[in-house]
């Protein structure tokens, strides 16, 4: 009995390290180097700020809020190069949060393609508020067929 569990065991080792050398395949894009870079910039309306969910708090650009410049910035910087059809989804997002700008200031987000992990393109970012560093951190996408993924969305309503 015990000498069946080893052997079952090994076979879901053997399986996950098939899987883990499947899955580390490099994403191969023409055109996509390192140079892919992009910068959005908006006036933070009130509706992205913490006081928006919360009227105790304070009405400084949210966490979430510069996290989603910064995720836009990573899927403008790749949306040229995608093959047709494709687009980019945000999977993992590694940020600090460093400094509070109120509502009515003019942020900016930039991005830059810093290269692959398994099947993940990784974006350096960065948020400014003029001459100040409000965040930074690293942003991965994936790329998926744009069908597909809108099905499986659909299928979860």
């Amino acid at each position: 009995m015990k000498k069946s569990r080893s052997t079952k065991s090994k076979s879901k080792k053997q399986k996950r390290a098939a899987k883990s050398k499947s899955s580390s395949r490099k994403i191969q894009i023409p055109g996509m180097g390192k140079e892919l870079r992009a910068t959005v910039e908006c006036v933070v309306p009130f509706e992205w700020t913490i006081a928006a969910y919360d009227s105790t708090l304070p009405a400084v650009l949210s966490t979430p809020a510069m996290i989603g410049l910064m995720e836009l910035a990573a899927a403008q910087a790749i949306r040229s190069h995608l093959p047709a059809g494709a687009i980019s989804v945000g999977t993992r997002i590694e940020v600090d949060h460093l400094k509070a700008v109120p509502q009515g200031a003019k942020v900016e987000a930039h991005a830059r393609f810093a290269g692959t992990r398994a099947q993940f393109l990784i974006f350096e970012s960065e948020a400014t508020c003029g001459n100040n560093v409000i965040g930074r951190g690293r942003v991965f996408r994936a790329i998926v067929t744009a069908a597909d993924f809108h099905a499986r969305a659909a299928k979860k309503q």
